[in-house]
């Protein structure tokens, strides 16, 4: 499916002439208040447009929350979807989307998924997961993380709005824009990356480069720097589309959940670990390529953040990192333990290098201060 992106200010008044086109007229709303803060409710009632929203999800959503959802859908006569928030808005949008038509009496995730023509837009209000622009999303059954891919959940439409950025905290700003960037970083480094999916890292990388400074201190500047940062995000969203995501943020996912530090802070102080250990261990490259390639790629990583060489680069994450007061976590053994355990063997795939147990574990202590 060829998916539009609509870029601009105020680019939400388009809204009801975009549903018109694709033929949709009374659509459920995933979001939640952000669209009080931004008076979404009145583009629709000033258009004369039936609506209703659905807000029963959690930050990390839960297949509970998505059967809830599915059901309102299903009984409630909705023709579209419009997710309006972070990565987990979005996220349910598209297991509704994928779940709707399915048999409720089944584990929706245990079925066969099939292709379907649910109209589905996304309004990203973070610049970090580019979710808008993935055919992945994410969801909790039983405690643990399940990943869904499905080519029929990229969303049809993304419209890309930086005013939605305006009101976020300064430390979420942060970590979106750092997952935005390890985002680019690690999908230009794929295994499976393709000069298309190469084209959009550099531009993820080049821009938030340019304009992270601008983002996250404010002042005269912030408009632009915004604008490019909710760009950024897209392009890194649509590299990871083609590549899937490596070590850094398969290293991740159990950080969050045993330290509560958000996704983008926990994937940010692992990729400069990772990047150093594949430094020193090139030659045991798993990419078909070669290691003067994956020597090549880290280089061009490099010059994209105005570095000399791939080590300058690793030393300039760590003090943007530094500079951002994103600091490390402090556990024990038993959880760096639990943690090189966790890893998922599927993301390493896409690593071009090798890492065993014994190294994950090596990192895990570069990254958690031991008590």
């Amino acid at each position: 499916m060829k998916q539009r992106i609509l870029n601009g200010t105020d680019i939400r008044a388009q809204i009801p002439s975009i549903l018109e086109d694709i033929g949709a007229a009374r659509p459920l709303l995933i979001c939640g208040h952000v669209a009080d803060e931004h008076e979404l409710d009145k583009i629709f009632s000033d258009a004369n447009i039936p609506f209703a929203y659905f807000r029963g999800y959690t930050s990390n959503p839960l297949y509970e929350d998505v059967c809830h959802a599915v059901e309102v859908f299903n009984n409630g006569g909705f023709d579209s979807l419009i997710a309006v928030g972070g990565g987990s808005a979005i996220d349910v949008a598209k297991c509704i989307k994928l779940f709707c038509k399915m048999d409720n009496t089944k584990n929706y995730i245990q079925q066969e998924y099939k292709e379907n023509d649910l109209p589905l837009i996304a309004i990203p209000t973070t610049a970090g997961t580019g979710s808008e622009s993935t055919r992945f999303a994410v969801i909790y059954y039983n405690g643990e993380k399940q990943s869904i891919t499905h080519d029929s959940i990229l969303p049809n439409i993304a419209l890309l709005d930086a005013r939605f950025l305006k009101t976020l905290p300064v430390y979420q700003k942060k970590c979106t824009m750092l997952d935005a960037l390890c985002q680019g970083i690690e999908s230009w480094w794929s295994v499976n990356s393709t000069e298309e999916s190469k084209e959009y890292s550099r531009i993820a990388v080049e821009l938030i480069f340019r304009n992270m400074k601008a983002y996250i201190d404010g002042g005269n500047e912030y408009g632009h720097a915004a604008g490019q940062i909710m760009s950024a995000s897209n392009y890194a969203g649509r590299a990871i589309n083609i590549t899937q995501t490596t070590a850094p943020h398969a290293m991740s996912y159990k950080l969050t959940s045993i330290y509560n530090i958000p996704h983008g802070h926990a994937v940010a102080i692992c990729l400069p670990k990772v990047w150093r250990y594949m430094l020193v261990n090139k030659t045991n490259t798993v990419d078909p390529r070669g290691v003067e390639y994956l020597r090549s790629i880290f280089n061009d990583i490099a010059s994209s953040l105005d570095c000399d060489s791939a080590e300058q680069a690793v030393e300039w994450f760590e003090e943007l990192l530094s500079s951002l007061n994103i600091t490390y976590p402090h556990g024990d053994e038993m959880e760096i333990e639990a943690l090189s355990q966790s890893v998922n063997p599927v993301r390493l795939k896409n690593n071009p290098v090798g890492i065993s147990h014994n190294a994950f574990r090596m990192l895990y202590k570069q990254i958690v201060r031991v008590n």
